[in-house]
């Protein structure tokens, strides 16, 4: 999560093509077939100015396990230059509604646009100028904050995973907070990522101390669950370099989406406060 305005690359030039309409349009299409696990609601419309903005909610339940199924929330394009995200939780969902075993004890809750005014315009902020991935748990006035808070707060996710995009590295690398087991479920999800991206390796990352491609800190105000919430969620922040190709960076947080939902599964038993 890059704090410097985008410089131009290859990447960038891709983002004025990406607005939510075509990156969420199979989506819809999915959700108005008969028989899909998939469904569509929103979680409300707000404007910026005459712009009318809506942030979508995408639900996908995998088959019922034997206790009550875990919720996790995904989170995709809180900044607007970073459409990638956005992309692989549409091809993530897509793959799990053709085979939905990987999903088996999941509820699976995608918000792959949480800034729509931002992607409309390929801007890191928001229509209004703000840095929405600074705003959380702040008394932020910004809509798509308030309604994001709103839905952290209700779901209580068992995990969050958020997607995002950093035009100044040179590999993936993933933030990690929560609960203790967040750091197991990072390295498989990283492992899964370099079958198509190589990982960024240095012993500092995105201004952070880091090792083997993990971040133990992170910025103030970022999206994440209200503090008090218990047991505490694992939270994960997967990160790929814009600077390589966007089908590669879309693959590889797909992957790595793939590779948490399974190396959960054995803690679930355990239960989710470890």
């Amino acid at each position: 999560m890059p704090t410097r305005s985008p410089s131009p690359n290859v990447a960038r030039s891709a983002i004025q093509a990406w607005t939510a309409e075509t990156l969420l349009a199979p989506l819809r299409e999915r959700c108005a077939r008969p028989g899909t696990r998939l469904r569509q609601t929103s979680l409300g419309m707000f404007h910026h100015g005459s712009d009318r903005c809506e942030l979508p909610h995408f639900v996908l339940r995998g088959t019922r396990g034997q206790d009550a199924p875990v919720r996790l929330g995904l989170f995709a394009a809180i900044h607007g230059d970073e459409p990638e995200g956005a992309a692989a939780l549409r091809d993530f969902l897509l793959a799990l509604d053709d085979d939905p075993a990987p999903a088996q004890g999941y509820e699976i809750h995608a918000y792959p646009v949480c800034n729509p005014g931002g992607l409309a315009r390929g801007t890191r902020h928001s229509p209004a100028g703000c840095d929405l991935n600074r705003e959380f748990w702040r008394g932020s006035a910004q809509p798509e904050v308030r309604l994001l808070e709103r839905e952290l707060a209700i779901r209580r996710f068992d995990g969050l995973v958020s997607l995002h995009g950093d035009d100044t590295a040179d590999g993936a690398y993933a933030f990690v907070r929560g609960a203790t087991l967040t750091e197991a479920l990072a390295k498989p999800a990283l492992a899964a990522a370099a079958r198509f991206l190589p990982l960024a390796t240095g012993a500092t990352i995105d201004g952070f101390p880091a090792r083997e491609s993990l971040i133990l800190r992170c910025y103030e105000g970022i999206l994440c669950p209200p503090a008090e919430l218990r047991p505490m969620p694992f939270e994960i922040i997967f990160e790929t370099p814009q600077t390589l190709p966007a089908p590669l960076q879309s693959a590889a947080a797909v992957a790595a989406l793939h590779a948490i939902l399974s190396a959960y599964r054995p803690f679930i038993a355990y239960g989710q406060d470890l």
